[in-house]
This record gives structure tokens, C-alpha cells and sequence, in this order.
């Protein structure tokens, strides 16, 4: 293997690695593992994420659920992302999960599996850049709110009108070079993990003991305060879980980088994993500062609409609320970016295996800057369509944005389950990368349990949080997902199943013959990869 600190010939080792799998390389494989590791903890944007969910565990469960429910919840997500990462070491092409879910299974199901898997997880990457961006239009706003005093009227046309200009710079910012997406992002995971540490310290520092609340506020029963108007108190505790699952999801977003990333098997898991267990760990310990400095609960979440604000106002000051909220709306901007960067990688991939209607339209990368033009385009476009709907119905709005986490997590279950459940059959050759969590009891521990979690929480996310449910506070989330799949499965039968085989050889397809359908696997205990490249 060539020596770390030569990245030309990393490059080169990498670009072997696809031709193997039977992909061409596209992209410059500018991102180190700084770089890697950056984008991973970005795309969770632990500190604006925490911010704009806050409200949920807090003024439904009570304190204590913001506490309990989001340990427990990224315990259960390290099973999660351990598990991916195992598959994204096997694959690590830009398809993600999606080219791996359709390998993970038997020839005759891979174009079936492959459209849907491929669908759920744009859909579901799309709601969430849609989600976080109009988070991020809503905080600037919060901050104009308290940098007047309150006195400002706040429309839902200039909320979404930040949001569209938001998401153009990020279409922009987008089109850049890999290498300077690379250099641009090697930054972000400071900023991120920056601000939540600082702001625990001021927060700390800035409270009087006596201020303080108590440890039973904190952790114990004076903590669990059902505000749900109908719901048990169980399940009100539960709701907690949204803030933890909606921060941490998009595991599989640095996979989509994979084609532009040095040592992409080693160095896409390992980041996952890392990211996972940082934001896990970082991110319980500032909801327990922030509980542990909050006011009572009837000032939240006070006049800018965020209980995450508002704590810092009362405690911090106007003048150091708003300075310490820069950072935290620039992770938010982070995550947007990052989001958007892998949302447009997936689109590019699917469009290059024909899974879109496009004559592989939206599978071209710009020789001047070596990026997908085309699919950063379409992916900002499409990503404001969901923020649009808040001028004519923000319950539409805020259904779409619930699809998110939903969409995204049993995108990733799925091929989990494949992994396990055809294990043994003779047409599907799983070949494991160099992050493998074995097929003990470790490794079956922990799929077992993500896929179970999985389902138990989108029951969670499929519930009305407050009762009586009504028009204006029902949650379509469920029924978005559903009908999403069943459309899918119609144009499948009606049109695509014509065009789209699964994913196919690009390699093959440039030498003029029809691509078929192929198998990718990790290439690192093969003997005739060199073989396999020259064909």
C-alpha cells in the first residue's frame, strides 16, 4: 500500500478499489481524514440541532426526558451507525446504502429493492436539508427577536424568504471544486464542537448556584412533567427521543462522499463511528446544562420561540446570548452544506445507474470543477419546494420535515437486514471491509438491535405529540411515508422497471455494450483486482 502522506497514490490505490467494484472514478479524492471526520460530525450539527429540538423533550416530558431519552437514545444510535459504518466499509461508493441494499440481496429483488431503498433515502435527505435550512432561517430570526427586545414582526414570508437565499448560497458554495469543499470543510467540526463546549462553560459559569436546579429537577421525578394534555406520562416521556434521533440521523451522508475521499473504506466508517460516539457523549452533557441552568418551565420557551435561546438570555445576557448564537447558527449552516454536498452525490449516483427518469442526465460531473454540477443544482431546487408549502400550510410543512428521520432510518434498516437475512445464500457475496463487527454475538447484537429500535421509534414519530388531536396538530409523517413508497412501487411497475435494472457498470457501459446489473464488494481480499481493472 502506498505511504499515507502520499495522497496521489492513496488516490490511485482508491480509484482501483471502485474500478473493481465496477464504478469509474469520477470525482478527485480530495478529503482527508480530518476532512472525513469534519463532515460526519457536521452533517448531525449537534449544537444548532440540540437547538432547534429542544423544545420537544422539555416542554412535553419534562426536563428530566431531555436528559434521559436523548443517553438513550444515542446508545441505541451507536448500534446504529456501527452497523452502517460495517456496510459502508464494504461499499463505499457514493450510492451509499442504496447501491449496497441492492447487492445485499438476490439478483432477481436488486432492481426492486435498490428503486426503493434509492427513493426513501433522497426523499428523506431532501426533508431533512429542507428541515435544517428553515431551522436555520427561523434562529437568525430568533436572534433579531432578541436583539430588539421582541418588538419585531416575524412573517412567514420573510421566514421563507430567508430560507430560499439560504439554500442558493448553499447551491453555490456547492459548486465548488472538491478541493476547496474539502479545505471548507476540514473546519467545521471545530466550530461545532467548539460551540457546545463553550457554551456549556459560559452557561456553567453564568449561573449562580442558587439558580441552579435540583438534581432530582435534572434526572429524577421532579423532572417529568407531562405536557402533552392527554397522552400518558410514559409515552409523553418518550417524545424525548425526537430531539436525539432527529440530531442524530443522515449516517450514512459521508458514505455519499466516499468516491472523494483517501482510503474511503477505512477512513468513511471510521468517522461515522467517531462522530457517532462524539456527538452522543458531547451532545447528553449539554442537555444536562442546560436543564440544570434553565428557568421555570412557564418562561419557556419565552419570545423567541426557542427554549435553547431563551436559556441563554435569561442566564448569559442579551448582548452574550447573541454572540455565543453566531456559532451555534453557523453549525447549523454547517450542516446544511454537508447535507446538501451528499444529498446531491446520492442523486448523481441513482441517475448513474438509471434510477431517474433522466437519461443519466444528472450522473455528470463538470470537468472544470470535477463536482456534479447538474445534481447540486437539482437538489437545491427540490429542497425548496418543502419550504414553500409554510406560506400555504404550515401543517403541510412541518409533515413533510417529520418525514425525515423516518424515511432516512428505515432506509438504513433495510439493508441491515439483508445483510443478516441472506447471508448464506449463494447468489449474494457480502465481502467485508476493513471496519467489520463480525458474525458473533457482537455483530448480530448490534444489527438486531437498531432494526428493532428503528421500529419502535417511528411509532414514536408516527404519534400526534399533544392532545386532543386535531387538523392543526395531527402528524402526517406516517402517512407521507406510506404514500411516498406506494407511489414509488406504481411508477415502478407503470414505468421504471423498463429502464432500471439495479446498479450497473459505468465501465462497461462507456465501451458501448448494455451495463448490467453488477455485484460490488470490497476488493481488499481479492487476487484478481488488478485483473478486473484492466478488463
Amino acid at each position: 500500500m502506498a505511504p499515507a502522506h502520499d495522497a496521489e497514490s492513496v488516490a490511485t490505490v482508491d480509484d482501483e478499489d471502485v474500478i473493481a467494484g465496477l464504478y469509474k472514478p469520477s470525482f478527485k479524492r480530495e478529503f482527508t481524514n480530518l476532512a472525513t471526520i469534519s463532515f460526519a460530525f457536521s452533517i448531525m450539527g449537534m449544537c444548532s440541532s440540540i437547538a432547534t429540538t429542544f423544545n420537544t423533550p422539555l416542554l412535553l416530558g419534562g426536563p428530566a426526558s431531555a436528559v434521559w431519552c436523548w443517553i438513550l437514545g444515542a446508545c441505541m444510535c451507536f448500534t446504529l451507525g456501527a452497523s452502517i459504518a460495517e456496510i459502508v466499509s464494504a461499499f463505499p461508493t457514493s450510492g451509499g446504502l442504496y447501491t449496497a441494499s441492492a447487492q445485499l440481496c438476490p439478483p432477481k429483488q436488486r432492481a426492486l429493492t435498490g428503486y426503493l431503498i434509492g427513493w426513501m433515502n433522497i426523499l428523506g435527505q431532501i426533508a431533512g436539508i429542507s428541515s435544517t435550512e428553515f431551522g436555520l432561517s427561523n434562529m437568525i430570526w430568533a436572534a433579531v427577536s432578541v436583539g430588539k427586545g421582541g418588538n419585531v414582526n416575524i412573517t412567514q414570508g420573510k421566514v421563507v424568504g430567508l430560507f430560499v437565499a439560504l439554500l442558493v448560497v448553499h447551491g453555490i458554495l456547492n459548486s465548488l471544486a472538491t478541493r476547496m469543499l474539502a479545505r471548507l470543510t476540514s473546519g467545521f467540526v471545530f466550530v461545532n464542537v467548539g460551540a457546545t463546549v463553550l457554551i456549556i462553560i459560559v452557561l456553567l459559569a453564568c449561573t449562580g448556584k442558587d439558580n441552579m436546579n435540583s438534581a432530582s429537577y435534572v434526572f429524577g421525578s421532579e423532572g417529568i412533567v407531562n405536557q402533552t394534555g392527554g397522552w400518558n406520562t410514559g409515552l409523553a416521556f418518550l417524545f424525548g427521543l425526537l430531539s436525539v434521533q432527529w440530531t442524530m440521523t443522515d449516517y450514512d451522508a459521508t458514505a455519499h462522499i466516499s468516491e472523494e475521499v483517501q482510503r474511503a473504506a477505512y477512513a468513511a466508517p471510521s468517522a461515522i463511528f467517531i462522530a457517532v460516539i462524539g456527538t452522543g457523549l458531547i451532545g447528553w452533557l449539554l442537555n444536562i446544562v442546560l436543564v440544570l441552568c434553565s428557568p421555570p418551565l412557564d418562561q419557556l420557551p419565552g419570545p423567541s420561540g426557542l427554549a435553547f435561546m431563551e436559556i441563554m438570555h435569561q442566564r448569559i445576557g442579551t448582548a452574550g446570548a447573541l454572540i455565543l448564537w453566531v456559532p451555534v447558527v453557523a453549525t447549523a449552516f454547517f450542516v446544511v452544506q454537508t447535507a446538501l454536498q451528499a444529498c446531491s452525490r446520492t442523486i448523481f449516483a441513482f441517475s448513474r445507474d438509471r434510477g431517474l427518469p433522466d437519461g443519466k442526465y444528472f450522473a455528470h460531473v463538470s470537468p472544470i470543477t470535477q463536482t456534479p454540477l447538474r445534481a447540486v443544482a437539482l437538489t437545491t431546487f427540490l429542497s425548496i419546494l418543502p419550504g414553500l408549502l409554510d406560506l400555504a400550510s404550515p401543517i403541510a410543512a412541518n409533515a413533510i420535515f417529520a418525514l425525515t428521520a423516518m424515511a432516512l432510518d428505515l432506509s438504513y434498516i433495510y439493508p441491515i437486514f439483508l445483510r443478516r437475512w441472506y447471508r448464506n445464500h449463494p447468489d449474494v457475496n457480502f465481502t467485508p471491509g476493513p471496519f467489520y463487527l463480525g458474525d458473533g454475538i457482537l455483530g448480530w447484537a448490534a444489527n438486531i438491535i437498531c432494526i428493532v429500535w428503528t421500529l419502535f421509534v417511528c411509532i414514536i414519530f408516527a404519534l400526534p405529540t399533544v392532545k386532543p388531536v386535531t387538523k392543526d396538530n395531527m402528524n402526517y409523517a406516517s402517512v407521507i411515508t406510506v404514500g411516498v413508497v406506494f407511489l414509488a412501487l406504481v411508477w415502478y411497475i407503470v414505468q421504471a422497471r423498463h429502464h432500471y435494472t439495479g446498479p450497473v457498470s459505468d465501465i462497461q457501459s462507456n465501451h458501448g455494450s448494455k451495463a448490467p446489473s453488477v455485484e460490488l464488494s470490497a476488493p481488499y481480499e481479492k487476487g484478481d483486482k488488478n485483473a478486473t481493472a484492466s478488463e
